[in-house]
């Protein structure tokens, strides 16, 4: 058996959430990095870019008027859309002298995409797969993260159900994972730069793209989650 998982349940705003997780990678002390599992509950609504995205996706006249932040993570993808009962949100550490510890950049996603197939069985949602091909791009998904689908992340019935994005140094890998309560395309697509004939088709071809676990499942999935972690 290795090393235990140290749980963290936080709130906080989605930018002080995500800056919590990056420091568990670059410890201000110069520690080495921890096996910590954070359940992150934001308190406010944003728009999180990826480390590479450019804000000009975003329209900030549009994220001003829903009240909504532009906060960019340390992890890459496109953008995601958090808030108070959007996704179930989990960040995971693991250091790099772990047994989990993985040196090729797309398997090392996928521990964790077993677990999580694991923990949606046992929350009540069977036939999740986890995807150990290579990157799947569609002509969204530079901006939007539930649009394509990479190594680890897990699909149910075609449609992404976890995304996971990961961020690596000398001393650790940060995984974020996401899990969509609601999937609702529209409420993005509707802050990103695009004009109208782009929102509609990126409405129509982005609605069976993901699948939302509804509400009732959030909970029992955070749980499932922590107990299937090896």
């Amino acid at each position: 058996m290795g090393p235990r998982w140290r749980v963290r349940e936080e709130w906080g705003t989605v930018a002080d959430l995500h800056a919590g997780s990056a420091a568990l990678i670059h410890p201000p002390d110069r520690r080495r990095p921890a096996r910590v599992v954070r359940v992150l509950h934001p308190t406010d609504r944003a728009v999180v870019l990826g480390s590479a995205q450019p804000e000009s996706d975003v329209s900030l006249d549009a994220a001003r008027v829903a009240r909504t932040q532009v906060v960019r993570r340390r992890s890459g993808g496109g953008a995601v859309l958090v808030g108070p009962g959007l996704v179930v949100w989990i960040d995971v550490v693991v250091p790099a002298e772990d047994r989990l510890w993985e040196a090729d950049v797309g398997r090392a996603f996928w521990w964790l995409g077993s677990a999580w197939v694991a923990a949606l069985v046992e929350a009540g949602l069977p036939g999740a797969e986890m995807w150990a091909g290579g990157l799947v791009r569609s002509r969204w998904s530079g901006r939007v993260c539930f649009a394509g689908v990479g190594p680890g992340e897990v699909v149910m019935s075609g449609r992404k159900v976890v995304g996971m994005a990961q961020r690596r140094t000398r001393g650790g890998a940060l995984f974020q994972c996401a899990v969509p309560i609601l999937w609702d395309p529209a409420s993005l697509l509707d802050l990103l730069t695009l004009n109208a004939a782009e929102r509609a088709a990126g409405t129509t071809e982005l609605g069976s793209a993901a699948l939302g676990i509804g509400p009732a499942a959030a909970a029992p999935l955070v749980a499932a989650l922590i107990d299937r972690l090896p």
